[in-house]
């Protein structure tokens, strides 16, 4: 199996992680199918197409039709069970996590072909893996994941782009390594999620008795809380 078709069947894969995440957000709000549809589509594709404008290439998610695919089933398969899955917050954290793991990795790759430099191909590897996700809590009135503060969410995503990036550069990419990538990342953005790891806040009024506090008075959007799923 060459490295292209490697990298497009876990390019689609983090479409379809992330495009449940979508999914899963809008049963949760009580967001019809069309809604839905729209969550995900955002979620799956919104990274990748602002990664490839940057890059001022027309996108692949739109060039290759596979890249829809995703989405329509993500959004059918939750149509049918979403009042099964509407409890579970944790799968929407899980999904999320995968599709984070997967695009960070296959970003990367994609933007090393463009012999861009490893430093900006991190930062459009952070933008990839993390826009979609931005863009679908935007859309859905959530505080994004990224900014909410309740966890690690761009650190675990620069972990992984700077391991791609180095494991590309010394040509050791391929599936295996590219899955224990994503592994890792996905390992630490759960493990990060289910202990609630802090970064520090601003310094200005900052204690660690402050810290205590803020956490046991979190807001209860759906990327805080504990792992419990309720």
């Amino acid at each position: 199996m060459d490295s292209q078709t490697i990298l497009l069947i876990l390019d689609l894969a983090g479409v379809f992680a992330f495009a449940l995440s979508g999914n899963l957000l809008a049963a949760r709000l009580n967001i019809d199918i069309t809604g839905g549809l729209v969550l995900g589509a955002l979620a799956g594709l919104g990274g990748g197409i602002v990664r490839d404008v940057i890059l001022v290439t027309f996108p692949v998610t739109l060039a290759n039709p596979l890249y829809l695919i995703p989405p329509v089933l993500s959004t059918v398969f939750v149509y049918f069970l979403g009042q099964r899955v509407l409890p579970l917050r944790t799968l929407i954290i899980v999904f999320d996590a995968l599709g984070l793991s997967l695009f960070c990795m296959t970003s990367v790759v994609r933007v090393l072909d463009f012999e861009v430099n490893v430093p900006a191909a991190i930062v459009l590897g952070l933008i990839t893996c993390c826009g979609g996700g931005l863009l679908r809590d935007v859309v859905a009135n959530e505080l994004p994941a990224v900014f909410n503060g309740s966890d690690l969410y761009m650190i675990p995503s620069a972990v992984g782009c700077a391991l791609t990036a180095a494991v590309c550069r010394l040509d050791w990419f391929n599936l295996w390594t590219g899955l224990i990538i994503a592994a890792l990342v996905f390992a630490f953005r759960m493990t990060a999620w289910k202990l609630q790891w802090h970064v520090p806040s601003p310094m200005r009024q900052w204690s660690y008795q402050g810290l205590r506090t803020r956490r046991r008075s979190r807001t209860d959007d759906v990327f805080r809380g504990g792992p419990d799923g309720q």
